[in-house]
């Protein structure tokens, strides 16, 4: 293989990104529940950006808008959050990774069960969902939507407990993988974690009202205090009378995703205690230790590059420089009509600052590293502006198994890191140079000697392969596309 391969595949600058997941809120005992739910999904939005949804209580009536598009686009006008009254919400943020992008996916989800309404809303992706839908069916259930989420509702309903908590704890061990969740009752607001702590979830309060978000940043945003994360394992039950909580899963110790601090959460979050925009910068500060080479330059693809590249530029003594200038005002590619028009598409994104390049040997910072083709671009860019070398270095090791917990990753095969070794790769993207942050640095850079192999701290399976939870769907081979279904047309 040599740089500058011409592309099989049309250029798709979403596709080459590991995409988001999902983000939850609730706020329960507020009068302006709605307001702050729908404040709370705006900090969110980088979890999710093609549907989003809102279910207050009020007065014994629940009350829901569900649209496809992003939180501002149908949750900014007073008339909408007016119609959603009520003291208590809770609120979803959604990239489909499992079910089509069609309103009736859109959460949260609501039944009427036996005590009364639940509505239910989760990040992440039960990794058996498909096999106990499948079970429920031959049962007689009667499935209106292809979320996973539906799988707890209709859990939910066939307990036999009595109280509402019982049944959602009922419904949960009988899950598999990786979420976390939030559920609104007439009379309860309800958080939980996966046993792992593999998604993120943490506990606010605002004057008094307990708040859960998917990230501290969604608490900053409304002025909340944060209290606590949820733990892993943990059902936290909150009520008018106070809150109580219960680990139905036992103590166990947490496995939280990786990914979260490399890639998804914002940067101004916190995460079991660490500022994300300091451990990415300590990634890039690892990375200049194990990866170094002599450059003029350090350029970070933007936005997601950036705290790493500063941590390369202040560990090796190399100026840090906007050398791409990216236009935060384009969504998704549009339908180029031509090929010619096609490899021009990474330009709606991305533009090279030709003052910062030519003529210089510059490093190239990344976080992540998926199928290559947007990498492409962007150095050919890079070459185009006049740089006279092109190292390219990644804060995260080599991409090369698919994600089942709620990140909507290539086919394995699709993914570059599986198909080719380092030289391969080098070659593929037509860099002078390219390197991987190691396994072990990550750990480093989170404060750790390395990885524990016999115990690792974190769900690294992307990298290591190590999947920390059954995979009974993929085992079972069980796939919710392949049953014939409704189809909404738009």
């Amino acid at each position: 293989m040599s740089g500058g391969t011409e592309l099989i595949e049309p250029l798709d600058l979403e596709e080459d990104r590991l995409h988001e997941e999902c983000g939850v809120f609730g706020v329960l005992g507020h009068e302006d529940a709605s307001a702050l739910t729908a404040l709370g999904l705006h900090a969110l939005q980088h979890r999710g950006q093609e549907a989003a949804g809102i279910v207050t209580f009020d007065n014994g009536q629940f009350r829901a808008e569900r649209h496809l598009g992003l939180v501002g686009d149908s949750f900014s006008s007073a008339d909408v959050i007016d119609k959603l009254s009520g003291h208590a919400a809770i609120g979803h943020v959604r990239y489909s990774t499992s079910g089509e992008p069609i309103i009736r996916n859109v959460q949260p989800l609501f039944a009427e069960l036996e005590g009364g309404g639940v509505a239910i809303c989760h990040n992440g992706h039960f990794t058996n969902a498909m096999t106990l839908r499948k079970q429920l069916i031959m049962d007689g259930a009667i499935c209106q939507s292809t979320s996973d989420s539906e799988v707890v509702l209709q859990l939910l309903a066939r307990s036999r407990e009595k109280k509402i908590v019982d049944r959602f704890i009922d419904a949960i061990t009988q899950m598999e993988g990786a979420y976390a969740l939030v559920a609104l009752t007439a009379k309860k607001l309800i958080g939980a974690r996966d046993p792992l702590g593999i998604r993120p979830l943490v506990l606010g309060d605002l004057n008094g009202a307990p708040v859960f978000a998917s990230e501290t940043c969604a608490l900053d945003i409304i002025g909340a205090k944060f209290i606590r994360e949820v733990e892993n394992g943990e059902v936290i039950v909150c009520t008018p009378g106070g809150i109580t909580s219960h680990f139905p899963f036992g103590k166990r110790p947490a496995r939280p995703d990786i990914f979260e601090y490399i890639y998804f959460s914002r940067p101004d979050s916190v995460l079991a205690g660490r500022s994300v925009y300091d451990v990415r910068k300590s990634f890039g500060m690892e990375l200049a230790r194990e990866s170094h080479v002599e450059a003029d330059v350090v350029v970070p693809v933007p936005d997601s590059g950036v705290p790493a590249a500063i941590g390369y530029s202040q560990e090796s003594g190399i100026p840090f420089e906007l050398g791409i200038i990216r236009n935060h005002y384009v969504g998704r590619t549009f339908i180029e009509p031509t090929q010619a028009i096609r490899t021009l598409g990474v330009k709606l994104k991305h533009s090279a600052n030709r003052a910062q390049i030519e003529g210089k040997r510059v490093i190239l910072v990344d976080d992540s590293l998926v199928r290559g083709t947007t990498s492409v671009k962007i150095v050919q860019m890079i070459r185009e502006a006049g740089a006279r070398e092109v190292h390219f270095r990644l804060s995260s090791p080599p991409i090369k198994y698919s994600d089942y917990y709620g990140i909507d990753t290539p086919v394995r095969e699709k993914l570059l890191a599986a198909k080719y070794n380092l030289e391969e790769m080098r070659s593929y993207i037509g860099v002078d140079s390219l390197a991987f942050l190691s396994i072990d640095g990550v750990y480093r850079a989170m404060g750790y000697e390395g990885r524990n192999k016999a115990a690792p701290q974190f769900t690294d399976h992307c990298f290591t392969g190590d999947y920390p939870t059954l995979l009974t769907d993929i085992a079972e081979d069980n796939d919710v596309s392949r049953p014939p279904r409704l189809v909404e047309v738009q």
